[in-house]
């Protein structure tokens, strides 16, 4: 039988939905406008697109919405002055510096130079901390897009045995700190990991984030497992290219019990999941109670 698809890029307009709603209440109920700034450095085409679309998508939920676009060449001591005055402007709540940045800057320097209250990325080491001891922090948006989609499909996940297969400290890591939150029995696989198939076979969830196009056959997966791919890749077919996750889907999806496809799975939630931490961080900036639903 096939496996369900988690469409991610309707949950994703739930998602949305909510978040437009929370906002129009602060706005109504107490005079308050949540605020995204986006820090974009250089030209590389591929980080303009995403940021144009954080920005429209953020207009569309009736946030506040600044861009700061500076050249290739800038100082780190003016990027790290611009970051100190968002941290200050008390109607910005989230800020994001888009990845990657030029060689010449110290890339950990500039991430946590971001207040860790409006870090919506979830990178600074403050949030790192917080998020592996279990206390409340802001949460890296790919991670808790796949924790809402698996608690959408599942509800409870309290006991089941998940396998993420990747250690980054973007996706990998916090994956498995929010699994082990909600009580699953987790393990973090990666390229040295021995007999690989065998313990992703052993997963009721396995989250494949290693950007290795179709790494994953469809006979690692345990008949009836949730898979959430975390990946996309760019490959080529013939003179066409074409975009994959880290699982080879036709196969997979025949094994799997439910299976995000690449494009239009976690993709999509990772902005939706953008916009929630901002709203979560203007509420916990002024005292409100956080949104239900749109946190980890």
């Amino acid at each position: 039988m096939a496996a369900t698809i988690i469409d991610g890029k309707a949950f994703a307009a739930t998602v949305r939905d909510k978040v437009a709603g929370h906002v129009a209440r602060l706005t109504t109920d107490h005079g308050i406008t949540p605020g995204l700034a986006v820090v974009l450095v250089g030209e590389d085409p591929a980080s303009q697109v995403y940021v144009r679309s954080k920005g429209k998508m953020t207009r569309e939920v009736g946030m506040k919405s600044v861009e700061h676009k500076l050249p290739a060449t800038v100082d780190q001591d003016d990027l790290l002055k611009l970051i100190d005055g968002l941290n200050n402007d008390p109607e910005i709540h989230g800020i994001l510096v888009q990845l990657p940045l030029p060689d010449h800057l110290d890339e950990a320097r500039v991430v946590n130079a971001v207040s860790p209250a409006k870090d919506v990325d979830g990178f600074h080491i403050s949030n790192v901390g917080l998020l592996g001891t279990g206390q409340k922090s802001m949460v890296p948006c790919t991670p808790l897009g796949c924790l809402m989609m698996l608690r959408d499909h599942h509800g409870d996940l309290s006991g089941m045995n998940a396998v993420v297969i990747g250690r980054s400290n973007i996706v990998g890591k916090p994956m498995a700190q929010l699994l082990l939150g909600d009580s699953c029995t987790v393990t973090i696989a990666h390229s040295r990991t021995r007999d690989l198939p065998e313990v992703v076979r052993r997963a009721d969830i396995v989250v494949a984030a290693v950007g290795r196009p179709e790494m994953v056959p469809g006979d690692w997966i345990k008949e009836g497992a949730t898979v959430i791919d975390v990946g996309i890749n760019r490959i080529e077919t013939g003179e066409k290219t074409k975009l994959v996750g880290d699982v080879d889907f036709d196969s997979a999806s025949q094994r799997a019990g439910a299976i995000t496809p690449v494009p239009g799975g976690v993709g999509p939630m990772t902005i939706a999941c953008l916009l929630a931490n901002t709203v979560t961080a203007c509420c916990r900036a002024n005292g409100l109670e956080e949104p239900e639903g749109l946190t980890a």
